[in-house]
């Protein structure tokens, strides 16, 4: 599990086809002896395991292998070397719950329709997929690219977030722009409300 608070940049180095799989390099600035085989990390909302890792300088590197339906379901088949990627590692006991419970399990992709600049923020208006928009509301949390974000409003199947400075810097987002995709994954507790409502 995760929070959706993006711990490091991280950078992609290589990517290489394998037996219908991607194999996926990842430099980072987590300590290499903190990162063990088998663990989970989130790369742009995609729960991930370490397959191998090691040291860079004072950071890391490690690999990570992307299955045909993570490839098919998320942004991460258009991923390409140089590409700055938001990580986040999984949750420990005591660890803070900063931003919403997520589970890096990506539910579709939302669209970029609209990025407004207002200083060193930004205002970013998306589209979701018709079935995954019943599921965000305003004043809701959204997770986009492993980022917990608070939903301003909605609009059919659209709708707007808001980044602060702080979140622009340590996140992808500066770079993203209008008709860019993002991965989605919509609040859990949202899904379960719908579908005891559904039930009832």
């Amino acid at each position: 599990m995760f929070t959706g608070i993006v711990s490091d940049l991280g950078t992609l180095v290589s990517v290489k086809p394998e037996r219908g799989l991607k194999r996926l390099k990842i430099e980072s600035r987590y300590p290499a002896r903190s990162i063990a085989l088998g663990a989970s990390i989130m790369v742009n909302g995609v729960c991930m395991t370490v397959v191998a890792r090691g040291a860079k300088g004072k950071g890391s590197w490690f690999e990570v292998e992307a299955g045909a339906e993570t490839l098919k379901l998320t942004t991460a088949g258009r991923w390409k070397p140089g590409q700055r990627l938001n990580l986040e590692r999984s949750l420990k006991m005591g660890d803070e719950l900063g931003g919403h419970i997520v589970s890096g399990h990506v539910d579709g992709l939302a669209k970029i329709v609209e990025r407004k600049n207002k200083s060193d923020m930004a205002g970013f208006r998306l589209r979701a997929p018709r079935a995954l928009s019943r599921f965000i509301a305003a004043k809701g949390s959204v997770t986009l690219d492993g980022t917990s974000l608070t939903v301003n409003d909605t609009k059919g199947d659209e709708f707007s977030v808001f980044l602060i400075p702080h979140t622009l810097k340590v996140t992808n987002w500066s770079s993203l722009k209008k008709g860019d995709e993002v991965n989605l994954e919509v609040d859990m507790l949202a899904r379960y409300a719908a579908r005891l409502a559904e039930r009832r």
